[in-house]
């Protein structure tokens, strides 16, 4: 096992600033750990979703940046059309038949609070095929909204999830027809409401508009003892991908697949 030096925690602004360090894999197992991990490290878990255990890997692709790694930082432009979605699963005995809800939220920088979070993307019923969420029979009630998040605020996290729908599902009447717009809503009490499954996958990205003047809560580094399957990597195995700059809202993470690690946030500083 990779055993690492204990470190400062770090505001989230310099750890989306430092290069990631990739650590790839083809084993779904693997990529799930990561993205359970990322969730922790983003102050995602327990602050708006209070566990988080996906069978299936949730994939973001917007037309011209392609496939994202998690909490990758984009531009307005970039995630101004509706993305797509794929859903890869664990294995076998995952069931994506029947009816889904897809949520996106924005859950603003970290340390904000998430008892209520701004709905842009709400759609009840939809359907995997071939592994792309589709929906073609779904009811609309938030049309994707891309993120205008207020110039100056840091960088908004927003979060894209797949929730079961059972045949218990229903929803509250202020949230059973279509054409609702962007608004804030209180996510868990709305799952609760509806009697929601449980989440079956879940992506994030983000989003800075300008140059941030607000003190940002610390989030911690991830350590290599979440991710028991990738304990035995060496560093041969492992290679720099290009970060993002906290200075210039315009840059992009390089898309290292979602293996991608933030093992770099303790790295560098060794």
């Amino acid at each position: 096992m990779i055993v690492l030096p204990v470190l400062p925690v770090l505001p989230v602004f310099f750890a989306l600033a430092i290069p990631f360090v990739s650590a790839q894999s083809n084993d779904t197992a693997v990529q799930i750990e990561a993205i359970e991990a990322h969730f922790t490290q983003a102050a995602l878990v327990p602050e708006l979703l209070t566990t988080f255990d996906p069978s299936s890997i949730l994939t973001i692709n917007f037309d011209g940046v392609g496939d994202l790694s998690p909490g990758q930082a984009l531009t307005q432009d970039q995630v101004a059309p509706t993305p797509t979605i794929k859903i890869t699963i664990a294995n076998s005995s995952v069931d994506l038949s029947g009816n889904f809800t897809l949520a996106m939220v924005d859950a603003d920088v970290v340390g904000a609070d998430e008892s209520n979070v701004t709905r842009h993307w709400l759609e009840n019923s939809v359907t995997i095929s071939n592994g792309q969420v589709s929906n073609s029979s779904a009811t609309d009630i938030t049309s994707y909204a891309g993120p205008a998040p207020a110039s100056g605020s840091g960088p908004h996290r927003y979060v894209i999830i797949l929730y079961q729908q059972p045949s218990t599902f229903n929803p509250p009447s202020d949230f059973s027809q279509p054409n609702i717009g962007v608004s804030q809503f209180d996510l868990n009490s709305y799952v609760k409401d509806s009697q929601l499954g449980p989440v079956v996958a879940a992506n994030y990205f983000t989003v800075e508009v300008g140059t941030s003047t607000m003190s940002i809560s610390a989030t911690s580094a991830v350590q290599s003892s979440t991710l028991a399957s990738v304990s035995g990597t060496t560093a041969s195995e492992t290679a720099a991908a290009s970060g993002t700059s906290s200075t210039n809202n315009a840059a992009q993470v390089s898309n290292v697949g979602f293996g991608t690690l933030l093992f770099s946030i303790v790295v560098a500083l060794t």
